[in-house]
């Protein structure tokens, strides 16, 4: 595939890539300083309309500025780490020195992490400066991200709509302009959902790619094989360099291994497979995000690829499966999970009318949690073997029907819902929780922007361990459609 030009040099500093930044920060067009406090001020501008920073290290942040600046003018040349100078942000369940690591559960309020994560360790390690760590749903439970301890954030493109979860204020930051780029996780779509609702590009690798180390809440056992630690971002040229920066075992994860990754730009269109998938989703796709699918296989198939469509009906019953496997992955503490996770914070036990009674100190999505490990009891059944065959024959029959191409579908039947929309309806999980059982890298692509001004997208999925080849697909669309639009002016 032809290599897609970079940003122009006349693109405003909010708009860039992270390489250009880099490479403008490192030739003296731009100082590090100026790149950073361009970030702050839009994040400061934004943040009565999306609420998107759970805690900001912004005088950190102009600090290590200034200290990379310095280092440039000393004339340290090729020895200059890639991307100095270049702020990002990190979801607030990924451990940064010093800032919070709560989940955004009360109990937690005063936890703050001792050491970087591996990710984010690799990303400052590169010269990369955080800003802050952004907001999440409470214990990563929900696709809306809304905690008792920071509040709820929204797309940057309506604040009446949610900026989706659990990564909801990575993705409002990043889709703001605020950051160029930023860590988040995602086991069912946390990386995808946000990207989309908020109009910009999210990479969930393939499982066991890049270590899960020192997230909270931390994934169990097998779990950690659906749980993938990737990138939001605004430009599709970063995915790849950002992966790479990341990817690796630690010798701490024990389900990280050593991958080889590809290169995007060694990936022929010609002949391509894309796939598409009919009839799977318990509620219908809408007009907007369906057609927005097929203006990408358009693309695809005038760049030389081919198309088919699939009949995946097994999709149905994907998020009871999905669940199991979930359980089924996280040990001794399946069946009541949240309940020991929030007992290890230093909370008592609920009791049933707290759970029943507005308010309080948790969310509506975790009191709904919290119940049914109470109905369910210490001694639950673990999942049956049959629903767990069942959730290792979705993921084969995925697997076999992407083969050597990719697969492209919705991560949500909906544009952004407005707030509280998408509470009790776990179906909606589906399009995204598919990907996350069979471990598969996934590619989130906007595409553009509705009549009513939001944004739509398309997941770009390859086999697995082909994280490349999403991205380069993300990179094809991205040179065909544009990208990520700005959002308006607070």
């Amino acid at each position: 595939m032809a290599v897609q030009a970079d940003t122009p040099l006349n693109t405003p500093i909010t708009e860039r890539s992270a390489t250009s930044l880099a490479r403008a920060i490192r030739s003296g067009e731009l100082t590090a300083s100026q790149v950073v406090e361009a970030h702050i001020a839009l994040l400061e501008r934004f943040a009565p309309k999306i609420n998107a920073i759970a805690a900001d290290r912004f005088e950190g942040a102009r600090a290590d500025a200034r200290a990379a600046d310095e280092r440039i003018a000393a004339g340290a040349g090729s020895e200059l780490p890639p991307l100095l100078g270049v702020p990002f942000t990190v979801k607030e369940t990924i451990a940064v020195r010093g800032m919070p690591l709560t989940g955004g559960v009360p109990a937690r309020r005063d936890q703050r992490a001792g050491d970087n994560a591996p990710a984010v360790q690799r990303i400052i390690d590169a010269g990369a400066i955080p800003l802050g760590v952004t907001n999440v749903s409470e214990l990563t439970l929900w696709i809306e991200s809304d905690n008792r301890l920071y509040g709820r954030t929204s797309t940057p493109y309506d604040p009446a709509r949610t900026a989706g979860g659990s990564s909801g204020g990575e993705g409002a930051a990043v889709g703001s302009g605020g950051s160029p780029f930023g860590l988040a996780s995602d086991i069912a779509g946390s990386i995808r959902i946000p990207a989309l609702f908020c109009g910009v590009f999210g990479h969930k690798p393939s499982g066991g790619l890049v270590p899960n180390t020192g997230l909270w809440p931390p994934a169990s056992g097998e779990s950690g094989r659906m749980l993938g630690t990737g990138i939001i971002a605004r430009r599709a040229l970063d995915l790849m360099p950002l992966l790479s920066l990341i990817a690796g075992p630690d010798g701490r994860d024990p389900i990280a291994h050593q991958i080889s990754l590809g290169d995007p730009d060694a990936v022929s269109l010609d002949g391509l497979e894309v796939v598409t998938v009919e009839d799977a989703s318990v509620r219908p796709i809408s007009t907007e995000m369906r057609d927005a699918r097929e203006r990408a296989v358009g693309a695809l198939i005038a760049a030389g690829a081919s198309a088919r469509s699939v009949q995946l009906r097994s999709w149905r019953k994907a998020t009871p499966a999905f669940l199991a496997e979930l359980e089924a992955g996280s040990g001794a503490d399946g069946p009541q999970a949240t309940l020991r996770l929030l007992e290890e914070s230093g909370e008592q036990r609920p009791r049933w009318r707290e759970l029943l009674t507005p308010g309080g100190p948790h969310t509506l999505p975790t009191r709904i949690t919290l119940a049914a490990e109470l109905l369910r009891g210490e001694e639950a059944a673990r999942p049956s073997q049959r629903m767990l065959s069942t959730a290792h024959e979705i993921a084969a029959e995925l697997i076999d029907a992407i083969g050597e191409g990719v697969l492209l579908h919705p991560a949500h039947p909906r544009v952004a819902p407005k707030h509280r929309r998408t509470l009790g309806r776990p179906w909606l999980l589906t399009p995204t929780s598919v990907f996350n059982l069979a471990a598969l890298p996934v590619t989130e692509v906007p595409l553009g922007l509705t009549d009513r001004g939001l944004p739509v997208g398309v997941q770009v999925a390859a086999g697995p361990n082909r994280d490349h080849l999403s991205i380069a697909v993300a990179i094809e669309l991205e040179g065909v459609f544009g990208g990520g639009r700005p959002p308006p002016a607070p």
